[in-house]
């Protein structure tokens, strides 16, 4: 066996380096090599061979709906026939992808080498006698628009969905375990009303379960209405079947939907709208996975050191968190994938150009880099613990955002006639802004307003700790 060496000269300074390709066959993906474990999963759908698995799946379920209606004067399969003929796709493997890649490289066509894999396999089979239904009446289209919807239906529904929701659990137990942890908010980078850590997550499960359930809801479109979506040739050969109803009930029976107004291809309309719905997802992870990073650096979370973990290779204190910075540049490209993904499928000119051709090949790559970081977001979750004790002090530093409570109690107490106080906004303006404020001095502040006893113990009461309003109860939602 010949592997070759390729070897190229580079000039470095005054000197020629020569360097050998001894690398042969490497993955150039990193999907394919150093996160293959992450994201093997996907390739039984979204690779070239699950693709083409899926259009043997077509091919012969095709057949087998011609042949049980009798058309053209064939006879329905047996049940024994049927089975051996689904085998084509079940028992799927080297064999078939070696003989595809091997026909392929004559035909110049992958769609027609899929074609005459059945055919050949059909001889094998001893049903010669219905050859000439393999592909009847299609156009490659009508099979890859029903195979592509059958593989990205099987590796989201099976796949990427059941991670994502791995993630929003995890993100609900979580939101529950510190749904009392109050913390001190931080909008526009300064310190605000007290929340909860619990709930701060909590609102990522809410957003991403809204999400979660439009990608659940979503349609998988296919067209099976030959060359240009007019059931021409259909028509010519049996002008009395109704080839729309026919063609309806077969890509329902697989399992997907079906699209009866088409070119020639299936318009893509439904991948714009998941991929776009699954940017939107990564776009609120990408979020998430900045946020706990935020935490980590200011000390909310610490992180569970890993055995045999090395964080720096110099200073060997740290931990690094770098399962929320691998999942924040892996929802970034993926994001970008599905955003090119959706503006190049929904443009098609005319009847039918090849763009989307080659871009739905990068399907499987979009969905791999954001299985990557939602694997990454999963396991990070797994590893850093709440510093109840950070929060606390953060919150003890910043008596100041009680002044929220304050000026509004006093507002209420103008309004119902126990104070003469003007301008209170102003009033805790003038306290606080810009100024840290402690326990002792609001306390002295608030004795001197003129509210009401009660109103004036409730806030006297009141630590920022203690200033989170519902944010228990909210946790709830999720």
């Amino acid at each position: 066996m010949r592997t070759g060496r390729a070897s190229t000269d580079t000039v470095i300074g005054a000197r020629v380096v020569t360097t050998a390709n001894t690398l042969a066959h490497q993955p150039l993906s990193p999907l394919d090599g150093r996160y293959r474990g992450a994201v093997a999963d996907l390739s039984a759908y979204l690779s070239e061979a699950g693709l083409n698995r899926a259009r043997v799946e077509v091919e012969v379920e095709w057949i087998i709906t011609l042949t049980d209606r009798g058309l053209f004067g064939s006879t329905a399969l047996t049940a024994d026939q049927k089975d051996a003929l689904r085998e084509l796709y079940r028992a799927f493997g080297a064999a078939e992808i070696e003989w595809l890649a091997s026909t392929e490289s004559v035909t110049r066509h992958d769609v027609k080498a899929v074609e005459y894999l059945v055919r050949d396999r059909l001889q094998t089979l001893g049903l010669d006698a219905v050859a000439e239904l393999t592909h009847f009446a299609c156009t490659s289209e009508d099979i890859n628009s029903a195979s592509y919807a059958l593989t990205v239906k099987r590796a989201v529904e099976n796949v990427w969905l059941p991670k994502l929701r791995a993630v929003i659990d995890a993100l609900a137990a979580l939101s529950h375990e510190h749904r009392d942890a109050a913390m001190l908010s931080r909008t526009h980078g300064q310190p605000a009303t007290p929340s909860t850590m619990g709930k701060e997550l909590a609102v990522f499960a809410w957003r991403l379960e809204r999400v979660a359930a439009q990608i659940a809801d979503g349609e998988y479109l296919a067209k099976f209405s030959g060359a240009t979506g007019t059931w021409s040739a259909h028509l010519a050969a049996a002008p009395d079947v109704d080839w729309p109803e026919l063609s309806r009930a077969f890509i329902e029976g697989l399992g997907i939907d079906f699209n009866v107004l088409t070119t020639q291809i299936e318009s893509h309309d439904w991948q714009v709208e998941l991929y776009d719905r699954v940017r939107h997802a990564g776009g609120i992870l990408h979020n998430l996975a900045t946020d706990i990073w935020t935490y980590i650096a200011m000390g909310f979370f610490a992180q569970i050191p890993v055995a045999g973990a090395t964080g720096s290779s110099t200073m060997p204190h740290k931990i690094n968190p770098i399962r929320f910075e691998n999942a924040e540049a892996n929802f970034e490209i993926s994001g970008g994938l599905f955003t090119t993904l959706a503006s190049t499928l929904v443009t098609s000119r005319m009847q039918r150009d090849l763009t989307d051709s080659t871009t739905q090949r990068n399907i499987g790559v979009a969905f791999g880099h954001s299985l990557l970081a939602l694997d990454n977001l999963q396991r990070g979750l797994t590893e850093i613990s709440l510093s109840r004790d950070v929060l606390l002090a953060d919150l003890d530093a910043n008596w100041e955002v009680l002044a929220e409570a304050i000026q509004t109690v006093v507002r209420a107490e103008i309004v119902a006639g126990r104070s003469q106080i003007t301008d209170p906004y102003a009033l805790l303006k003038e306290l606080t802004r810009g100024r840290r404020v402690g326990g002792p001095e609001l306390a002295e502040f608030v004795r001197t307003l003129d509210i009401g006893e009660d109103a004036k113990e409730r806030l006297l009461a009141l630590t920022p700790a203690g200033y989170t309003g519902l944010a228990d109860e909210l946790v709830d939602r999720v």
